[in-house]
């Protein structure tokens, strides 16, 4: 299993069934949400949206409500009805509560609480899970504090750890990290400064809540032209050579090489 649906990931409410087809139309991906999205007296409208929907399974990720709660149980019932195979996991701690997935189920844990943190490398290990993201807000709640960003609007230390770990936990086994959405829709340039450091930290996707905020983030993980024909000249040249060589004035390695591949691929979606 591999997580292949592209950098921009836009989250939809699973009660309002009319925005879906243009959610679809914007967006790598859609999250349809049933979880913070929805409120409690909506939710089995919301499930029920679900199996009547009729957009392309291939292209949505459905974010079930946490485990342990009856929500979950409820939601777990809906999608054995639809074609929806890929998942997000909302506050995912344990992952033997991720058990109840069989193999025909692609699972995006969302690490979003202190012992959602904790458990990155854990979560990271399970074999239905082909993807970790991370949550701000949630997070700081769990640790009683009141706000992710500090007066000048970056994350405060605690929230970049947590973005870190659950970057290098997916890394380090082979699956993507996604990262968080950046919850100030007007704030186009703070989103692209963020959309931008994700690119160059190894994030194989950003998550957003607004349409307005899918291009920022598919032009930030789009290499500019310079970036792509670099990538392209120094893996010609690596052709003729063996071990460390010498290209225009810098020191080429394997790692330069992984970096000028990544590189290709992005310009390839």
């Amino acid at each position: 299993m591999a997580f292949e649906l592209g950098p921009a990931l836009l989250f939809c409410p699973a009660d309002r069934p009319e925005r879906f087809e243009k959610a679809l139309a914007r967006a790598d991906a859609v999250i349809l949400d049933l979880e913070d999205a929805v409120a409690p007296a909506d939710k089995e409208a919301a499930r029920h949206n679900l199996r009547s929907a009729a957009v392309d399974p291939q292209r949505v990720i459905v974010r079930v409500n946490a485990p342990g709660t009856s929500d979950f149980a409820s939601d777990l019932a809906m999608l054995a009805e639809t074609g929806f195979r890929t998942v997000m996991v909302a506050k995912a701690e344990d992952p033997s509560a991720l058990d109840v997935f069989d193999d025909r189920f692609s699972l995006v844990a969302l690490c979003e609480t202190a012992r959602g943190i904790a458990a990155a490398d854990r979560l990271a290990e399970h074999p239905g899970v082909v993807a970790l993201m991370w949550g701000a807000e949630d997070l700081v709640a769990s640790l009683g504090g009141t706000s992710s960003r500090d007066a000048s609007g970056r994350y405060r230390d605690v929230v970049r750890y947590a973005r870190s770990r659950v970057l290098v936990e997916a890394g380090a086994r082979g699956k993507t990290a996604i990262d968080a959405v950046h919850i100030d829709i007007d704030d186009a340039e703070g989103l692209r400064r963020e959309a931008a450091d994700a690119v160059a930290s190894g994030f194989g996707a950003t998550a957003c809540i607004h349409p307005g905020q899918v291009q920022i983030i598919r032009d930030a993980y789009l290499p500019d032209e310079e970036t792509a024909s670099w990538a392209h000249a120094v893996l010609a040249a690596a052709e003729g050579e063996r071990g460390v060589f010498r290209f225009r004035g810098q020191m080429v390695d394997e790692p330069v090489l992984r970096h000028a591949r990544s590189v290709i691929m992005r310009a390839g979606r």
